[in-house]
């Protein structure tokens, strides 16, 4: 059997980022940009408040307290948004907002709370004549600097960069209304066997629900890719070369198949794949999952997952996953992780990487806490209902003690964990 890096390793040397494209600002969200963004103005583009209050000359203003109270004739009221036509000139002040334009003449802005205007017994405030400075704070206080945050010219965000919130906001500033991105990779989805009936159809005996295609999608989705559902290939050679040449006709970047790739397995979809393309089938070192298959089929990448649904999730997990985020241009393929201390015994007697599903909390005193989901076999899919992380044990390690700290590989984190 090859481990799980060496499998990893093998087939992400097929994938790369994909091309660009440019889309819209908030499609952009979570993607990946293809070229450096440089701006073409300053941001903030003027000088400005940074608070309400009184734009003066400092100068003006030296020596003012509440003992020594510096009267100033009131100008202007000047609200952000609009440009200034009046010069603060010696002896005067101009009302101003955040984010209003400094005026000239002005260095300084001295808050509301330190102007009699927040003093109620001098009813003072706007549409007064004056206004009294209860306290002279340095020059330049309170302004935000044309070029502050962003320079003309400077990359802001280079490439590479996964876009957030805050990455959406920064475009916008400098009026990016369009972003390159990598192109989101096309994933054409495929069960098979027989035995599959769809969601909405009756159960005959002898048949089960198609949950693979629907949790790869999901998953696919997930991840930024775009899946192609082609439904379920019967297990003739026929009906599996047609869906086959479907996904691949449909533009597939990446091709997933589920089930039929066991040692144990009819040869059918081997012997369509093998037809189709150039296949390696693996055993791979861990659990659930060791059955694998990936190749080229049509010049797409194929990886054919295991048919038993938690194999499926956990075999997508290490290998299908990180291929599309590397179609999406990203490079760190890492959950984050926490420290925990487990709560009950966990085995490991299969020689794999053994890959068990958890749930993590926080005890009464902020510790970190994992329990496993119950029975782990590969086809109780509703354990991993109830995980939210993944306790992984390699081959060398037999069993994991209650009581001892353990690292967990987090799937829903931290948002959706606690």
């Amino acid at each position: 059997m090859i481990s799980v890096e060496e499998a990893r390793a093998y087939i992400l040397k097929h994938f790369h980022p994909l091309e660009t494209e440019r889309v819209e600002l908030l499609e952009a969200l979570d993607r990946v940009l293809a070229e450096d963004i440089v701006s073409d103005i300053n941001v903030p583009p003027h000088d400005n408040s940074a608070m309400d209050g009184y734009a003066v000359c400092a100068e003006d203003i030296a020596g003012a307290s509440l003992q020594n109270p510096i009267r100033l004739r009131v100008l202007a009221d000047l609200g952000a948004g609009y440009v200034p036509n009046t010069t603060v000139e010696p002896g005067s002040a101009i009302r101003i907002m955040t984010g209003a334009v400094i005026p000239p003449g002005a260095d300084t802005v001295v808050r509301f709370e330190e102007t009699s205007e927040a003093v109620a017994q001098k009813a003072t405030g706007k549409g007064s004549g004056y206004v009294e400075i209860l306290n002279a704070p340095p020059r330049g206080s309170n302004l935000r600097r044309a070029g502050e945050d962003i320079r003309r010219g400077e990359i802001i965000l280079p490439k590479g960069v996964t876009l957030r919130p805050p990455e959406i906001g920064l475009l916008a500033s400098v009026g990016c209304a369009h972003v390159p991105v990598h192109r989101r990779p096309r994933v054409a989805i495929l069960a098979t066997g027989d035995e599959l009936v769809d969601v909405d159809e009756p159960l005959a005996p002898g048949k089960i629900r198609n949950s693979n295609e629907y949790s790869n999608a999901a998953a696919v989705l997930k991840a930024g890719g775009i899946p192609i559902c082609l439904g379920i290939a019967r297990d003739n050679i026929a009906h599996l070369t047609q869906k086959i040449r479907e996904g691949i006709d449909a533009g597939a970047d990446l091709f997933i198949t589920s089930a039929g790739v066991s040692v144990g397995d009819y040869d059918i979809v081997k012997d369509v794949l093998n037809t189709e393309g150039e296949m390696h089938f693996w055993q791979v070192n861990m659990k659930p999952g060791k059955p694998l298959a990936f190749g080229i089929v049509g010049n797409v990448p194929l990886l054919g997952l295991p048919g038993n649904p938690v194999s499926a999730i956990v075999s997508f997990e290490a290998f299908a996953r990180p291929a599309i985020l590397t179609m999406l241009g990203k490079t760190n393929f890492a959950r984050p992780y926490v420290t925990a201390i487990l709560q009950e015994r966990a085995t490991n007697d299969a020689g794999r990487r053994n890959y068990i599903r958890v749930h993590v909390a926080r005890d009464a005193e902020g510790e970190y806490v994992a329990r496993t989901t119950g029975e782990q076999g590969s086809g109780i899919l509703s354990s991993v209902t109830r995980a939210n992380g993944l306790l992984e044990m390699p081959p060398e390690v037999l069993e994991y003690k209650p009581g001892e700290r353990v690292k967990i590989t987090m799937l829903d984190y931290p948002e959706e964990s606690f």
